[in-house]
């Protein structure tokens, strides 16, 4: 079976790669490995296996590639004059809001272990079995399985400790969550799915 085009696997594949990357090192640098991911899976994509799971190739490039980032990032400082005013959302921009809602995300996850970061982001957002995220981060199935389960139990107590223990969203923030509700894949629809059944 012949390879499909590469363009085909970055329309197909690009946004779980994008969000996996922005959920491991942040939305700054999310693009740049991003980029990388794709220039790195680009050069060794003629040497394919055909039977190849291609969603979990890229996503073992860019935990490669967000490793790198992380490192680099740690060592590389970043001088400011002074510190920004934040800029009060007014209601016009629904981009602002989304990235003021993306930043208390990426809050809650920075604050996790990168193991639990990493198993969170390949399990519930690229949507890989436990086996294959123990084969990407090291480690075993259950210890897999153990840090995406306590990352997630940590986002929860996180998140519900920032909204004030509101269970909803209210007003424009209702509506976004309904909006993007309707853009997610059946990975991300099948993650609410077993998060209720953890539940019970």
């Amino acid at each position: 079976m012949p390879l499909r085009p590469f363009e085909q696997i970055v329309a197909d594949y690009g946004p779980v790669v994008l969000r996996v990357c922005r959920a491991v090192v942040g939305p700054s640098d999310a693009e740049d490995a991003w980029s990388e991911t794709f220039l790195a899976a680009l050069k060794a994509y003629p040497r394919l296996p055909d039977d190849a799971d291609v969603e979990a190739w890229l996503v073992t490039i860019a935990h490669r590639k967000a490793i790198d980032a992380v490192r680099a990032g740690a060592r590389r400082p970043v001088a400011v004059p002074e510190v920004p005013e934040p800029v009060p959302h007014t209601g016009g921009d629904t981009t602002a809001a989304e990235w003021d809602g993306d930043g208390e995300l990426w809050s809650a996850l920075k604050a996790l272990p990168q193991r639990q970061r990493a198993a969170v982001a390949y399990h519930h957002l690229a949507g890989l079995p436990y086996k294959e995220i123990a084969a990407i981060t090291g480690g075993s199935t259950d210890a897999a399985r153990r840090a995406a389960a306590d990352g997630i139990k940590s986002l929860r107590r996180s998140l519900h400790i920032r909204t004030g223990g509101r269970g909803r969203a209210e007003g424009p923030d209702r509506d976004r969550c309904r909006e993007e509700g309707r853009e997610k894949g059946p990975q991300e629809q099948r993650l609410r799915t077993e998060q209720r059944g953890e539940k019970r």
